[in-house]
């Protein structure tokens, strides 16, 4: 059943957006369409998803409700109380809906000779086979507690799985004892049977064998918990400036791993009076536990994906990023970037074009400068190590590496310190302001020239999600280009950002009102009786005074398309007000991170692509660059690009005046999805053979 979302409205609340988005996750691990094993996946980036919004988002809503209870937000004017009064049945009628998926794919799990059991689905002897397994491997290496006047409520990790047991004495005293369950010292999925590939999970051989850990007590209950804690600290607000900045976020990380609890799963029915016992240790309110039939953790469902890895059928096809047409990999990068505007697409083509344009530039005698900016890079990241070959070789090698970027910190923290000691300049970004910003520019001397070539990308520097997001990597030697953003990097050097562009924009304070202009320019044409036109491609929509502008342009005549992934404020459709306004979400196999800009129709469009999404944060709060695309070959690809996704009919959905979503269906045309044909273009354009599309 889709979530509820009240009576009619032009606007939506940011947080029950969300929740649709994060439905339409869970549509895909539903599906008969999609692939049994990549059914799992979704299944479990649903969990993880809703994981990270109660972290973030409901966090920052209790935060809010305590220290400004009346506050309202500026679309749907709910205050938090009733953001979070929304929020938690939307949440129970989702997990209900996710449980039953849940079900149902662990039965075709089993019928593919997978099996997962708890102790009712296996006979004695394997029973006593778990029961030796549990006494030598998992008894030595937990740590039991009971809570009591001498013991008091053990610290509960964010996110990790405890076993809780109500004990009794033959006096009728009861107390709580507590497991931790994921030690990390033992396989999450213990092997019951290798021959039949049946497995029990670590957690549940706990919980049966409790009895064994708290002897000499009766056991009245039991159940799994886990807690998930809020996470959404304002670095900016904590950091003094006489504190060293990095070593400031370390322990700001240590500070967020022990915030207080937002939610409180179990796996069982407890009585009443436990569950508020375990409330009040924790402090969390009642309506803040959620019983759940599925396991508390599923990410070892990605563990089953791999014992049936064999079984292609059960998978999505494989592909592989295809190299550009753009590229001949057998020539220097940077003259072909000089020759003419070079586009990527990931995952569709391989990030190698950039990769080696930033090998060759570490080795280059004629290169002088490498600037960058960094938000989420690899764990083995090949981008970072030629950043040091570069500062190796005696280049000026500035990054700023942004140490804010959520849940990223640590892995950013320690290439950091690998980049100072190469001898980089390393900034931390800007007091205030996140830079989110996706730029690189290399400075070279060529003959009495100093020439530019910068590059400008909607997505991370990261060679894992380049493979799962689809993201854009503009790569120009367009030297006004060039200066514009070796201004941005000038700036940020000094702490500062840029007031005014002449060609690119770059948020704080030139990006949402260059976009507004650029809208009320259209705005003006539709007046005037001429063809007019937005389209955009982002992952959110909350933007307020870019949400008013698109009603304006839509009550003025201005056809509006607008892809966007994740949350959507703004509501289409609805007559007089957003009539000319279409949203379409994509939801499929791989993540759509791109954003494109485009104002006017094709012959006389200006087209961006862009790091922001049109969220405040992004326009007012970041440091955010977008970049036209000039070159008239590319514009035509992004055009069609953009068309493609408008047409797609197998991923879409389509959100209608009441605000719900509609999954697009094939009707008479033949099924089309815009991940898999802008797959077999990048194949055909390599030369190799793909599947074909829509099969």
């Amino acid at each position: 059943m889709p979530i509820d979302m009240g009576e009619p409205t032009i606007f939506r609340n940011r947080e029950l957006s969300w929740l649709q988005f994060n439905e339409r996750v869970l549509e895909e691990a539903e599906s008969e369409r999609t692939p049994l094993c990549e059914r799992l996946s979704f299944a479990s980036i649903y969990q993880s998803n809703l994981d990270e919004f109660f972290m973030v988002r409901v966090g920052s809503l209790i935060d809010q409700q305590d220290v400004s209870p009346t506050i309202r937000e500026n679309k749907t004017k709910m205050t938090p109380g009733e953001q979070l009064d929304a929020i938690l049945p939307a949440v129970r009628r989702l997990n209900m809906r996710k449980d039953k998926i849940y079900a149902e794919l662990m039965e075709r799990i089993e019928a593919q000779g997978v099996r997962l059991v708890d102790f009712r689905k296996i006979g004695r002897q394997e029973s006593e086979k778990l029961e030796r397994y549990f006494d030598s491997q998992i008894a030595p290496l937990i740590s039991p507690s009971i809570v009591g006047r001498r013991q008091p409520f053990p610290f509960l990790n964010n996110k990790d799985i405890y076993a809780v047991v109500v004990l009794a004495r033959k006096n009728g005293k009861r107390k709580l004892g507590i497991i931790p369950c994921n030690a990390g010292v033992f396989p999450r999925l213990i092997e019951v049977s290798a021959k039949e590939k049946t497995y029990m999970l670590a957690e549940e051989l706990i919980l049966h064998f409790i009895p064994k850990v708290f002897e000499g007590y009766y056991i009245k209950s039991k159940s799994l918990l886990r807690v998930t804690r809020n996470a959404d600290i304002d670095a900016d607000a904590l950091y003094e400036e006489d504190i060293d900045y990095r070593e400031f976020m370390v322990e700001l990380i240590k500070k967020r791993k022990r915030l207080a609890p937002v939610r409180l799963e179990l796996s069982r029915e407890l009585d009443g009076d436990i569950v508020d016992t375990l409330c009040e240790y924790m402090d969390v309110p009642r309506e803040y536990v959620f019983r759940t039939n599925t396991p508390l953790d599923l990410s070892f469902l990605f563990q089953i994906q791999d014992i049936l890895r064999q079984n292609a059928e059960l998978f999505y096809e494989k592909r592989i990023p295809q190299r550009s047409a753009m590229f001949d990999a057998a020539r220097p990068i940077l003259p072909q970037i000089r020759a003419g505007d070079k586009l990527l697409s990931y995952p569709y083509e391989s990030m190698k074009p950039f990769l080696q344009m930033l090998q060759e530039a570490a080795v280059d005698d004629d290169v002088v400068s490498i600037k960058m900016t960094l938000y989420r890079v690899a764990k083995q990241s090949k981008v970072v190590e030629a950043l040091i070959e570069a500062a190796e070789n005696g280049k000026d090698v500035l990054v700023l590496v942004e140490l804010k970027a959520r849940f990223d910190e640590e892995n950013n923290i320690e290439w950091s310190r690998r980049l100072e000691k190469a001898g980089c300049n390393v900034i931390y970004g800007l007091d205030g302001y996140k830079v989110h910003s996706k730029l690189c520019l290399i400075t070279r001397r060529e003959g009495n020239e100093t020439v530019y070539y910068t590059q400008i990308g909607t997505g991370n520097y990261n060679e894992k999600t380049a493979r799962l997001y689809t993201d854009l990597s503009l790569m120009t030697a367009n030297q006004e280009i060039g200066r514009e953003a070796a201004e941005v990097f000038n700036a940020l050097a000094k702490d500062e950002t840029v007031e005014s562009t002449r060609c690119l924009l770059v948020a704080p304070h030139c990006l949402q009102d260059k976009v507004l202009a650029m809208m009320d320019g259209e705005i003006e044409r539709a007046r005037a009786g001429e063809e007019a036109y937005i389209g955009v491609k982002i992952n959110s929509l909350t933007d307020r005074r870019i949400i008013d502008k698109l009603i304006e342009a839509s009550c003025a005549g201005v056809k509006i398309d607008l892809i966007v992934r994740g949350i959507c404020c703004l509501i289409a459709g609805v007559p007089g007000v957003s009539e000319n306004i279409r949203v379409v979400s994509i939801v499929g196999r791989f993540l759509e991170h791109s954003r494109i800009y485009i104002f006017g129709p094709r012959a006389r469009a200006r087209l961006y692509i862009a790091s922001a999404d049109y969220m405040t944060r992004n326009t007012l709060r970041r440091v955010e660059v977008a970049a036209p695309v000039l070159d008239p070959a590319l514009r035509m690809r992004l055009f069609d690009m953009f068309e493609t996704m408008l047409a797609d009919n197998c991923q879409a959905r389509v959100m209608q005046p009441d605000g719900r979503y509609l999954r697009r269906k094939p009707g008479e045309e033949a099924p089309m999805s815009a991940q898999e044909a802008f797959y077999q273009q990048a194949y055909d354009a390599a030369g190799r053979t793909g599947r074909p599309v829509g099969e």
